[in-house]
């Protein structure tokens, strides 16, 4: 499959000529390799052929394709759970990404089940990242998407993560709850952190944000006890529970069950740095940010290797419980735990 890029043209673009703004919006062609490309019939203004010269207007639709590219490889091991009208359950390897972006298009399990499962229009009902291994249920129609996106927007659906963590004392049961926030100390744009409102053993009395929050944050909470009060520390913040079991703990590491209550970007990830048990292999919340920088640029080191323990972060999506979106009935999945986890596990 031919990637294509598709954007509206912005105001400051009117009156611009094609090959101007494509050259100061996308400075890997300069204006002459913009030109070749324009000559070439790879750009489109709303559908139709243009001239390098064609002045841009407000709104416009610019598309084109862009050169092929080696992609990264992957792992397209690729198991199917169960299949019907409705749903798709897979489970992915820990080196495939779901969605393109970046890098990668063909390389995906979203270009996979285009060309081998002939999906046309679906949806990832839940997006795990391209290190995580483990469950993705696929919605094949708009109904059972917004079923499941409902059941999970209500918090009837049961997530379980397995992780393996950098600790040698892991509590053998703990519920955090607490605020993710851009990581502003951090070099990487993209990093969370996780700023904890409080961290108890499982089954004691639930934390809730004050009042004013609930609606916005917690949705549903109303009614819950509060017993304490926080307020976001910032705008974008995001409030995120999740409780940890130990499920096994082998010298300098453990095997731990998460269960996220909200489904927040990096939720796990980040609230176990935050607890002092970054995930093993985990290049941006583990040891080391920096291993996540060398990584980008292809630097990584046999030390570097040898700290991160495994080539991907060892975190793996066990397990679903919901609802039929079709017939109601309950959908219970766990999986066994990937092979290079148990191979490091066994290890010690």
């Amino acid at each position: 499959m031919k990637r294509q890029m598709i954007f509206e043209a912005p105001e400051s673009a009117d009156g611009t000529a094609v090959a101007d703004f494509l050259a100061a919006r996308f400075p890997y062609h300069d204006r002459a390799g913009w030109c070749d490309r324009i000559k070439a019939g790879a750009v489109t203004v709303n559908g139709q052929p243009c001239i390098s010269e064609t002045p841009l207007r407000t709104g416009d639709r610019l598309s084109y394709e862009p050169d092929d590219r080696p992609e990264p490889p992957v792992d397209f091991n690729i198991g199917i759970i169960s299949d019907d009208d409705d749903l798709l359950l897979v489970n992915k390897s820990g080196n495939l990404p779901c969605h393109p972006g970046g890098r990668y298009f063909n390389h995906s399990l979203w270009a996979w089940l285009k060309k081998e499962r002939g999906l046309e229009d679906f949806t990832f009902v839940n997006r795990i990242d391209r290190e995580t291994s483990g469950l993705v249920v696929i919605a094949k129609n708009f109904a059972a998407s917004e079923n499941c996106r409902k059941q999970f927007s209500v918090r009837k659906v049961v997530k379980r993560y397995k992780a393996l963590v950098e600790a040698t004392d892991f509590p053998a049961e703990l519920e955090t709850a607490g605020w993710l926030v851009a990581d502003t100390e951090s070099t990487i744009r993209k990093k969370r952190k996780f700023i904890s409102v409080e961290t108890r053993p499982a089954g004691s009395r639930r934390y809730v944000p004050q009042t004013s929050c609930l609606q916005k944050f917690v949705p549903q909470a109303s009614s819950l006890p509060c017993p304490s009060v926080s307020v976001p520390p910032s705008a974008d913040a995001e409030w995120a529970e999740t409780k940890f079991r130990l499920i096994k703990q082998c010298g300098e590491i453990a095997l731990v069950e998460a269960e996220p209550h909200t489904g927040r970007l990096h939720q796990i990830r980040a609230t176990l740095l935050a607890l002092g048990f970054p995930i093993v292999g985990d290049k941006l919340y583990g040891v080391d940010e920096t291993l996540f920088l060398r990584f980008c640029k292809d630097t990584l080191t046999d030390a570097d290797h040898a700290r991160l323990r495994m080539n991907r972060q060892a975190l793996h999506a066990a397990g679903l419980s919901f609802r039929h979106p079709k017939f109601g009935r309950p959908v219970t999945v766990d999986l066994d735990l990937p092979d290079d986890m148990r191979q490091l596990l066994d290890s010690f």
